[in-house]
């Protein structure tokens, strides 16, 4: 944790949303890798993100949540707490993403996506901040934004409108608790092997269009966004505060 290890996450805690699989799981492993205890949160099973971090020698304690649920990040937040002690890092990545035409795109499918992608989000970082103020303990908040926090997609009005609303609130967050020991930041995933991304992959055209415009020539794999999330919630990133970092294999530059 000292000046000779600002990569070292040991000695921390961390609760990581929607862990179980894909880029939650890539996140929770890395951050076991760099010494942090994580606490992982989700309403499915985390068996095989728990197996892969003791496998990697790792700590993690699971949660079931279902973030949906009206008031509940507080007692999320509480309960990571109760069972691993005071919290360190936050990471909010569970979403979901619903795709239809905007002619056609339904009431219900705007609301599930904008309450967890966004508001289950900003109430969770409420939470981890007021716990964390109150104990006079620094924190760091990490985001998964999108790269439709930049552009604008098609066939997602409610994700594209809540990864934008996701990067405007880290701006937000950050303006507001910088001063106060609690970084903000987010990271904006390109298109990564998970399962919300299954449909394009096994789109053949679109799956061709997509790696034509990578310029790395591949999909990301979660792994890749794991090791952003560690430099962000590490000292090694202490003076930045409300950024938006693109892990996309050059996609925004393209």
């Amino acid at each position: 944790m000292g000046a000779h290890a600002p990569f070292d996450l040991g000695g921390r805690t961390a609760l990581v949303t929607g862990a179980n699989t894909g880029i939650g799981q890539g996140i929770a492993l890395a951050l076991a890798q760099a010494g942090a205890r994580v606490v992982v949160a989700g309403r499915s099973s985390m068996d095989e993100t728990l197996a892969l971090i003791a496998d990697a020698g790792g700590a993690a304690i699971p949660l079931s949540v279902d973030l949906q649920k009206p008031g509940i990040a507080a007692e999320v937040v509480s309960e990571a707490i109760a069972v691993a002690g005071p919290l360190d890092i936050l990471v909010n990545n569970a979403g979901i993403i619903r795709r239809a035409d905007a002619l056609d795109f339904s009431e219900a499918d705007w609301d599930e996506v904008m309450n967890l992608n966004l508001k289950a989000t900003f109430f969770l970082s409420q939470a981890f901040a007021k716990t964390a103020l109150a104990a006079g303990r620094s924190g760091r908040i990490v985001n998964i934004a999108s790269l439709l926090s930049f552009q604008g997609g098609i066939r997602v009005a409610s994700y594209t409108a809540s990864k934008s609303g996701l990067a405007g609130l880290t701006r937000l967050l950050a303006c507001e608790w910088a001063a106060r020991g609690i970084n903000v930041n987010a990271i904006a995933p390109g298109y990564i092997e998970s399962n919300n991304t299954q449909a394009l992959r096994a789109d053949a055209d679109r799956n061709t269009a997509i790696l034509a415009r990578i310029p790395a020539g591949r999909w990301g794999k979660p792994s890749d966004i794991g090791g952003a999330a560690v430099f962000l919630a590490s000292d090694a990133a202490a003076y930045i505060h409300g950024a938006i970092i693109p892990v996309d294999g050059g996609w925004l530059a393209r």
